[in-house]
């Protein structure tokens, strides 16, 4: 077998050196897809900081005047990909969650109107269906009501 130049050695890019450290195609793409989905989170955040923060005139780089929004979803849409989420208003403020307490649910149901009906659930699955009023003196089980 040939060996190879010292320089031939040197000439192989990101790419070949990633090769020749895994063999495997998965681990490969799963390598490179990392790299990409980096590159976009590096693109996105210096796109989000560009219309955030106002640069000196000495750079020569204009104010970028564009709605940060589209930026934004991508920005967090690849953070997620990475499992970081970001925090949602309410959780911020004091870690109070949004689900209802057994009192709260219980002071709803006291201040019903007479003429309004509640309906509790308290097992699933259920089925609501329609029934043919010609069919109404029997269940679906096909059992007589009467």
């Amino acid at each position: 077998m040939e060996e190879k130049k010292p320089e031939e050695q040197k000439k192989k890019g990101i790419l070949g050196k990633l090769k020749e450290a895994t063999d495997d195609k998965e681990e490969q793409l799963v390598i490179l897809s990392t790299f990409v989905r980096l590159g976009i989170l590096i693109w996105s955040g210096g796109i989000l900081t560009l219309a955030y923060v106002e640069l000196p005139p000495a750079l020569q780089i204009p104010k970028q005047d564009l709605d940060p929004t589209f930026i934004a979803s991508v920005f967090t849409g690849v953070l997620a990909t990475f499992g970081v989420q970001t925090a949602k208003k309410g959780a911020m403020n004091g870690g109070a969650s949004s689900a209802i307490t057994k009192q709260q649910m219980i002071e709803a149901l006291e201040s019903v109107n007479k003429n309004q009906q509640v309906v509790r659930i308290e097992h699933a699955p259920l089925v609501i269906s329609t029934i043919d009023p010609k069919d109404a003196k029997t269940d679906t089980t096909g059992k007589s009501s009467s």
